[in-house]
């Protein structure tokens, strides 16, 4: 089996947290909101990376992952839609992508990071919808915005209090 890995705790020293083609990936199982747990914890399912999805499948898978309250998980499918989408997409996923940290970044208690990325993403979100289709896909791009900036100025008031990630989850179509 080798030697154990002084630095991670359950992990053989030879087996290398690396995928197929030697990048490196960290295969330490994850909590609903991303963070790593020791190694044979039981975590949540990852998702995949590099999946490529038509943008209403992206949308769909998102919020599903949202309404669980796994926003960090939900980050991992914008950020797939942002890579391998067109380039006229990038802006619009890429700021789905960060309002679902900024979301993560709020369920762990994180102010200042919730905030920053919930605004930062919802500029970006607003910054490509003004040159486009304003309910790409059927999302509520005006109302996903509005949530954001609600949302960060509550992160901001609250102090450090965690917000519950499934109870605030944006409503990427609109209300249903």
């Amino acid at each position: 089996m080798g030697s154990m890995d002084s630095t991670s705790p359950g992990r053989p020293a030879a087996a290398r947290d690396r995928d197929d083609e030697g990048r490196a990936r960290n295969a330490r199982p994850r909590d609903g909101l991303g963070r790593p747990l020791p190694y044979g914890a039981p975590g949540v399912p990852r998702q995949p990376e590099g999946v490529v999805r038509r943008p209403e499948e992206s949308v769909a898978e998102a919020q599903r992952l949202l309404d669980e309250g796994k926003p960090f998980h939900a980050h991992e499918v914008f950020e797939d839609a942002w890579k391998s989408g067109p380039e006229g997409e990038r802006e619009l996923w890429r700021g789905l992508a960060q309002l679902a940290v900024g979301l993560t970044h709020a369920a762990r208690g994180n102010v200042t990071g919730g905030a920053r990325l919930l605004r930062r993403g919802a500029g970006s979100a607003e910054k490509w919808a003004a040159g486009a289709d304003f309910r790409p896909y059927g999302m509520d791009l005006a109302g996903v915005i509005s949530w954001a900036r609600e949302l960060a100025a509550e992160v901001e008031r609250g102090g450090g209090v965690p917000v519950d990630a499934a109870a605030r989850a944006p409503r990427l179509r609109g209300a249903s």
